[in-house]
């Protein structure tokens, strides 16, 4: 698991209205101590990822003929998909 993952985890129990005081402040404390405050680099940082899957997910969730999806995000994955920006 990634330090990105693991503050993730920890923002979340922060977040989470089911998750006691004692819990979101054991959250709090691991993301001042351990992650400085949060501030991780995440999976949006990997230069390394499959262009092949970027493509991929760009197709096959629909992106492209989703009518839920909006006309702008739309013209976003084409744009990424023709000039192979991923």
């Amino acid at each position: 698991m990634t330090d990105a993952q693991v503050a993730g985890g920890h923002k979340a129990t922060i977040n989470n209205p089911n998750t006691s005081e004692e819990a979101k402040e054991h959250s709090r404390q691991a993301l001042e101590n351990e992650f400085n405050g949060g501030e991780v680099t995440g999976a949006e940082d990997n230069k390394d990822k499959n262009p092949g899957n970027v493509a991929g997910g760009l197709k096959a969730n629909s992106t492209l003929n989703n009518p839920n999806v909006s006309d702008e995000a739309k013209k976003n994955a084409k744009e990424r998909l023709d000039k192979e920006d991923f």
